[in-house]
């Protein structure tokens, strides 16, 4: 499979199909070899070159309904790159791109992203972030962090898109449609649409 990005240098030849490759592997091997990271690296800086027409310069996106990749947890990225390929998350155009991407180009990307800092929204309704914060602290902190920065299993959601945010919510409050997650059904089934405002004014206001 050809790169969709460019002609794949001599460190991605070897992992040019991702069929055969072990993403977690690679990307376990890279945060221990500093050389092989610094080079996977760069490849994902040149494929966040295209990704930016979307998700922003550095994965903070300039569009309130497309998510940032700034500062995500690299394997938590990687999952959701598995998760495009396999149709467990729907959007055609990045099943399309993620299926075209070299396993280096996966990896290189998620490395790129996690270490771009995140460039959080100024609080604008200072009464709604504070119940935000306090619907935060009882229920959100246990999978997203008391910094709402996740983990490898847990998006980081400070800093994040308000509309993105809001319209993930909904789609999980109801439990259906083009991304599904039972955890998160049953932790936002009993959210109103006022509390879901509050909890977002909040976290899109954290560094």
């Amino acid at each position: 499979m050809s790169s969709l990005f460019a002609t794949a240098p001599a460190h991605a030849q070897s992992a040019k199909a991702t069929g055969d490759v072990d993403l977690s592997a690679r990307l376990q091997a890279a945060q221990s070899d500093p050389k092989l990271n610094e080079s996977l690296f760069k490849t994902g800086r040149k494929v966040a070159a295209f990704c930016a027409n979307c998700h922003g310069e550095g994965g903070n996106s300039p569009k309130a309904d497309t998510p940032n990749l700034a500062g995500q947890n690299p394997a938590y990225l990687l999952e959701q790159l598995r998760q495009f390929a396999d149709g467990r998350r729907r959007n055609e155009f990045m099943e399309g791109m993620i299926k075209a991407m070299t396993a280096d180009e996966k990896v290189g990307m998620v490395l790129f992203y996690a270490a771009q800092p995140v460039t959080p929204k100024p609080p604008t309704k200072p009464a709604l972030v504070a119940r935000g914060k306090e619907y935060y602290g009882k229920t959100c902190f246990r999978c997203h962090g008391e910094d709402g920065r996740g983990g490898e299993k847990f998006a980081r959601i400070a800093g994040q898109q308000p509309e993105y945010l809001t319209v993930t919510l909904k789609r999980y409050r109801v439990g259906q449609g083009v991304r599904t997650d039972p955890l998160m059904a049953a932790n936002t089934k009993l959210m109103t649409d006022a509390d879901i405002d509050a909890v977002v004014a909040y976290v899109t206001s954290m560094p």
